[in-house]
């Protein structure tokens, strides 16, 4: 069968009409959850955790562990961006707006970019977010320099390093990995070189923006008030890992060496969506972050179904068209590392046209 929008006529007729329901309470539930779990991590380092460099070891636990679950909180606001909470637009956004600004993440910029992201899902040109870089291209050329210098393990953990670190804010800033189709973007200032965001959006855009710089002001106040390092151990080390978090999802959920991106000649939509990728993660994460790492093929297809259906969604699917559905069962980490390694860049395939796929001699699978 091709891969069209006949298939995913398919695939949504596959699907129990209920499993596309929002249950509002049964979400505010999932937010109360969250939010909690992080309030309780907080209080309790702050309470126990001495403010002196012996404890650093300590602190670093704490940022994983409460980073870990802030990226809960983050899963919650990036659902609302889709709707998948209320079917009323202001409902999502009211909640939405908040959980996503107190993490730095500009929520309506970035709301609009991620739509991007999910409309051109795997398009080698006009996608949005950890487009992979053509063969011949400046970048690669610089990049297989440095590859060659370091050889291809230290290379790949530094681009990991680079990747779960600074991506985000790079990303944000500069919209790097964006993709060629809108060039240098930026998620908080409008304007006309900044192609990523229409004018009907750019007030919507301001609004994130005063909202991160109102963040931002408070943080300065906290460390007025209280110190900066009480402020870095227990804001700014978390939040170090939700970004690393967010970055490792948007990434390895859309690249892997048998995974190809195309460009206009045959992309659609549907095969796009079919290129996302199941991962494999920790059980205790997974529940945390509301599976969104395990139920990822999902939430392409049918962005605005509620994370509580989509476990459901996936055993169907996975059951009914087991072809179409991409799994890897890796641990995460070491499909990070080998992905990471093995796809520097795409080629065109001279027997696919308008595929774009890693070439295999850069394949190193362990």
């Amino acid at each position: 069968m091709d891969i069209d929008h006949k298939l995913f006529t398919q695939l949504k007729a596959a699907l129990p009409a209920e499993l596309f329901v929002k249950n509002e309470v049964r979400f505010l539930a999932g937010t109360f959850r969250a939010c909690a779990l992080v309030a309780v991590a907080t209080v309790l380092a702050a309470k126990f955790i001495p403010m002196t460099l012996a404890s650093i070891p300590l602190w670093f636990v704490y940022a994983v562990i409460n980073g870990t679950l802030a990226t809960g909180v983050w899963v919650i606001g990036h659902d609302c961006g889709h709707g998948s909470f209320s079917k009323h637009k202001i409902l999502n956004d009211l909640l939405g707006y908040p959980l996503h600004t107190v993490l730095l993440v500009p929520y309506f910029s970035w709301q609009y970019s991620h739509g991007v992201h999910h409309s051109r899902t795997n398009h080698v040109d006009e996608g949005e977010t950890h487009v992979p870089n053509k063969e011949g291209t400046a970048p690669i050329v610089k990049y297989a320099k440095l590859r060659h210098v370091l050889g291809d393990d230290a290379f790949s953990v530094i681009n990991i390093l680079v990747l779960t670190t600074i991506g985000w804010p790079l990303y944000l800033i500069s919209g790097i990995t964006g993709g060629p189709a809108r060039g240098p973007t930026n998620h908080f200032l409008p304007g006309e070189g900044n192609k990523l965001f229409p004018p009907p959006v750019h007030a919507k855009v301001w609004a994130s923006t005063f909202g991160i710089v109102g963040v931002l002001a408070g943080l300065g106040y906290l460390s007025m008030v209280y110190g900066v390092w009480p402020v870095v151990a227990l804001y700014w080390g978390p939040y170090m890992i939700v970004n690393a978090w967010l970055v490792t999802y948007t990434y390895l959920h859309h690249t892997d060496a048998n995974t190809p991106h195309y460009d206009s000649r045959s992309w659609n939509w549907t095969k796009g969506a079919l290129c996302t990728i199941e991962r494999n993660y920790p059980a205790i994460v997974d529940w945390i972050h509301f599976r969104i790492g395990t139920t990822h093929v999902v939430h392409h297809l049918f962005a605005a179904m509620p994370h509580y259906n989509a476990g459901e969604a996936r055993a169907i699917l996975e059951s009914k068209f087991s072809s179409y559905y991409r799994i890897d069962n890796r641990p995460f980490w070491k499909a990070l590392f080998i992905t990471i390694k093995e796809c520097a860049h795409v080629k065109e395939d001279p027997a696919d046209a308008g595929a774009w796929v890693f070439p295999k001699d850069e394949r190193k699978r362990q």
